[in-house]
């Protein structure tokens, strides 16, 4: 049992206030990852849990107890950061050891325990070696051992991965992943990464200026992003926006018209909408295609991948445009394409960045 609640939870540097009540539950065994900007509140948020700093407002609570006052050692958790902190002079086997060895555990226990965490990161024949004579990816490796061998309730993980090539972080993904199934822990880890947030995440906490936009799992994000920042941040390519004005209002949804003077008609829940207000229509560059009785879009820049074109460039009113095209589709740059997508796909934000609820939601994966 190993789960973490965070009640209201404040913080400030002197009148400067980085953290704004802050309530969430994360339960036994989930990984959860925040996500966020930088100098979102992130990396703070978790040296609160962690123990090294303290929280103006607010508890925090692990396995029911309030240990907001307890020594980071006496909290059950450990963390692993984005620096490796190995000893250069100590082996791979020593620098896992080191933190049982402060705590003058057996040594036949201590043997036992570090032979199991090399076991599941796969450092068996790395032991007698220093951090030197190692990849970055085994130096990582060699850093979540240290943690494993203290066995605790939570793992804290402060952007890990920051310091490794795309290649390599793609690597340490999978590897997380399965570490998380193998050790049943309940994880909390912190990155800038929207991909690691999704790949990895049951569920991701997005944080904007100190406090929670939402918090639920990667696909609820996705296909139900509650403001206009979360859909801005998750998903990749980033989300176009579109300018428009209401028309029209009824059961059916909204009537729209961009600046672009494209028509719309919207299956989104009317409110309290008026005719006249201004709207932010949202749709994800992967919803487009090529298409009649759509969007001009005049092309800058085409990123051939293989599978899908990224095809950037700007609508006839001047609106910038990302679409996912089709890898063999015929858009070259300097030349202009019709775009088309389904108002069933938009996405719509009033003037404060609330997302306006569709009529029809689609079905989420788990």
């Amino acid at each position: 049992m190993a789960t973490l609640d965070l009640n209201n939870i404040s913080k400030s540097f002197d009148k400067t206030k980085v953290l704004h009540d802050i309530r969430l539950s994360i339960k036994d065994k989930e990984f959860v990852v925040f996500v966020g900007p930088s100098g979102c509140g992130k990396s703070t948020l978790l040296r609160i849990i962690a123990g090294l700093e303290e929280a103006t407002n607010g508890s925090v609570i692990i396995d029911g107890k309030d240990v907001s006052s307890a020594h980071p050692v006496d909290r059950g958790i450990s963390m692993v950061f984005q620096s490796y902190a190995l000893y250069p002079h100590l082996s791979v086997f020593e620098n896992i050891a080191f933190p049982l060895r402060v705590a003058k555990m057996p040594e036949a226990e201590l043997r036992d325990r570090v032979a199991r965490a090399s076991d599941i990161l796969q450092l068996n024949d790395k032991l007698k070696l220093k951090p030197g004579q190692l990849s970055g990816g085994q130096r990582q490796r060699v850093a979540i051992g240290r943690s494993i061998v203290r066995e605790p309730k939570i793992f804290l993980f402060d952007e890990p991965l920051s310091n490794l090539d795309a290649a390599l972080r793609g690597d340490m993904r999978v590897e997380l992943s399965q570490l998380h199934r193998d050790l049943q822990a309940t994880m909390v880890y912190v990155t800038h990464d929207q991909i690691e947030a999704m790949t990895m995440a049951d569920r991701i906490v997005v944080l904007n200026n100190g406090r929670v936009e939402q918090f639920g799992t990667p696909m609820e994000l996705y296909h139900h992003p509650a403001t206009k920042f979360v859909a801005s941040f998750i998903g990749q390519p980033n989300m176009n926006f579109l300018s428009a004005k209401i028309t029209g209002a009824d059961s059916d949804g909204l009537s729209v018209q961009t600046k672009d003077g494209l028509q719309l008609q919207l299956p989104v829940e009317t409110g309290s909408a008026s005719i006249g207000q201004n709207v932010d229509i949202g749709i994800r560059p992967e919803n487009i295609t090529q298409g009649s009785e759509g969007l001009n879009l005049n092309v800058s820049v085409v990123e051939r991948l293989g599978g899908t074109s990224i095809t950037y460039g700007a609508t006839d009113a001047g609106i910038r445009l990302c679409a996912a095209l089709d890898g063999v589709a015929n858009v070259r740059e300097g030349e202009t394409v019709e775009l088309a997508f389904d108002p069933k796909d938009c996405h719509v934000f009033d003037a404060f960045g609330t997302v306006m609820r569709r009529l029809m939601a689609p079905d989420l994966a788990d």
